[in-house]
């Protein structure tokens, strides 16, 4: 599935360049390091955005369509920001058969976007998820850390309730604090 990147916040593309920089400071970026270049940027920006695929492209000499072919083929890469709050809707065989897929339509319209998206003010991102081990509380949904278990529709907005949703995806802009400049300059505010 394809969809659309979320726009950048103001000064993000620069400081997402300035991270991917450092981080091939410290590797030779050839084929057989893309990898680890790869898991290392989305350790520090929480996702793998596009001018980061760039440039990881373009200091390896790797055509682009490559890379994200590459990222797109291990299911440990994110190409879209984490939200605020991480929606994992469990498609292991008893979820499934007990409604998972009702669950997961649910919060897709509910969010007003599609499984492996985040709503475009990245307060919620929406996975898919193998299997969270609750098989006799199908289908279960697990929200940032909570388990719920028995989600049906109805128990869909009152989960996107309890985590502060009042129209599902609201807002165009970035929140500060999820974008990589935002999160430096909260954790010096806590360090103050």
């Amino acid at each position: 599935m394809f969809s659309v990147p979320l726009p950048l916040a103001s000064g993000e593309r620069e400081e997402i360049l300035k991270i991917v920089g450092d981080i091939l400071k410290n590797h030779a970026a050839n084929r057989e390091n893309l990898i680890p270049i790869l898991q290392q940027v989305q350790a520090k920006l929480g996702y793998l955005p596009g001018p980061a695929m760039e440039k990881i492209a373009a200091a390896s000499g790797v055509p682009a369509v490559d890379l994200y072919g590459l990222a797109t083929f291990y299911n440990q890469f994110r190409l879209h920001p984490p939200g605020k709050h991480r929606v994992n809707v469990c498609m292991g065989t008893a979820c499934y058969m007990a409604g998972g897929r009702i669950a997961l339509d649910s919060f897709e319209r509910r969010l007003k976007i599609k499984e492996g998206e985040t709503t475009p003010d990245r307060n919620f991102s929406l996975e898919r998820v193998a299997c969270v081990g609750c098989c006799t509380m199908a289908p279960v949904v697990v929200v940032d850390d909570k388990v719920e278990g028995r989600v049906t529709p109805t128990r869909v907005d009152g989960i996107l309730l309890e985590c502060g949703a009042s129209n599902g995806a609201a807002g165009e802009a970035p929140a500060a604090e999820n974008t990589p400049a935002g999160r430096e300059q909260a954790e010096g505010a806590q360090r103050s």
